[in-house]
């Protein structure tokens, strides 16, 4: 057992975010979305968690690029509560890159990314897209 490191974070969800290169895309994605489909990296299964909480968690140890957009689906209003709280979870200075795609570009998007983490998050339009930042050690 680790500690410090949020539960949410399993060891294959851990190796699958180390093994990510800077500038690969990393969807966190809603329980009806179509992960194992569009998934062409690797797909983690976070069905017990809604979609801010496994961006939360993720976060705490995965550095997004502040150069590359931060992208939500679409949703058929304006944003909805849980893409406000998906937002809320990526660092401050990040926000004001998040931009909104329609679904179908989004999921062209998604099938470039290196990992998809599902969640069993019920609402629909919880979905995000970031990338990794290189580290600086």
């Amino acid at each position: 057992m680790l500690t410090g490191i949020d539960p949410l974070l399993s060891g294959e969800l851990l190796l699958a975010l180390d093994q990510m290169g800077h500038g690969d895309s990393l969807v966190i994605a809603d329980a009806n979305f179509p992960a194992r489909r569009l998934g062409t990296g690797h797909v983690v299964s976070l069905a017990g968690a809604s979609a801010p909480a496994v961006a939360r968690a993720i976060f705490t140890v995965f550095p997004v690029d502040p150069v590359e957009p931060i992208s939500l689906m679409q949703s058929t209003a304006d944003r909805l509560p849980v893409q406000d709280e998906l937002v809320a979870t990526v660092p401050s200075h990040l926000v004001e890159n998040a931009r909104q795609v329609g679904r179908h570009e989004f999921y062209e998007l998604a099938r470039e990314a290196a990992v998809i983490v599902q969640s069993g998050d019920s609402r629909p339009y919880a979905n995000l897209i970031v990338h990794k930042a290189g580290i600086n050690r």
